[in-house]
């Protein structure tokens, strides 16, 4: 019986799923890694928010200091910035060399990316929540991303996008441990990564607003919708995809 065990976890199923796991483990603790960092930034930035707008709660991140705000309370403010931006890239970079170190078959390093990115991101919510008890809820507001434009929006949206790449993800690598990979024409990836940048469309829509110093307008679920809409569209029509 032993013996039946360990031969099965050396087999392709057994590896890959090892292989996953150590994704998973990582995407956490990174995630827990860039809650740190967040915490770290609010310390120095809440004070200079909280002058800037004391009409707003303690807690809100909007609206967005300016950069001519950050230059007037201190130069060095426009240097961590670049700073952050960089970490910021960085991290996207550590994310994509991570999958591609975890690939053994053709067709895994895109799911591979997909769980990574969604683990840390949903772990990096989870460590802020833990840490300063933030988001109060999953439709409080958060700065996403900063390049090459403030990303903006609700926490719920990137959690349905973080839980939708876990599931495809996992999808496409218990096929391709299977040995019969995704067959997805250049249409169907065209079609799912227009999907993604519409997603993008709806988190940067108010950017000219909100980089101006502005609280953005409500949330557009329709444009996220249609950009989740067609990716998993694309994705459940090449899964079906024969021959």
């Amino acid at each position: 019986m032993v013996v039946s065990t360990n031969v099965h976890m050396n087999g392709p199923s057994g590896s890959w799923m090892r292989r996953a796991l150590l994704v998973v483990l990582f995407a956490v603790a990174f995630g827990y890694v860039e809650a740190a960092v967040v915490v770290y930034l609010r310390v120095i930035y809440d004070p200079l928010r909280a002058s800037l707008n004391p009409d707003q709660p303690p807690e809100s991140l909007l609206p967005l200091i300016t950069i001519d705000q950050l230059r007037k309370a201190d130069p060095g403010h426009v240097r961590t910035l670049r700073i952050e931006l960089g970490r910021e890239l960085a991290t996207m970079i550590t994310l994509v060399a991570v999958a591609s170190l975890a690939v053994r078959r053709r067709g895994e390093w895109i799911a591979m990316f997909m769980i990574s990115f969604g683990v840390w991101d949903i772990a990096f919510y989870a460590g802020l929540k833990a840490m300063i008890d933030f988001p109060a809820s999953l439709l409080t507001w958060d700065i996403l991303f900063l390049l090459p434009v403030p990303w903006l929006g609700p926490v719920l949206a990137p959690v349905i996008v973080s839980l939708s790449m876990i599931g495809v993800g996992l999808m496409l690598l218990v096929r391709a441990g299977h040995g019969r990979p995704l067959r997805a024409t250049w249409v169907h990836w065209g079609a799912i990564a227009a999907g993604a940048l519409i997603i993008i469309l709806s988190f940067c829509w108010d950017y000219s607003r909100t980089a101006a110093g502005a609280l953005p307008g409500p949330f557009n679920w329709y444009i996220f919708a249609t950009g989740e809409g067609i990716g998993l569209a694309a994705f459940a029509h090449s899964w079906t995809r024969r021959g």
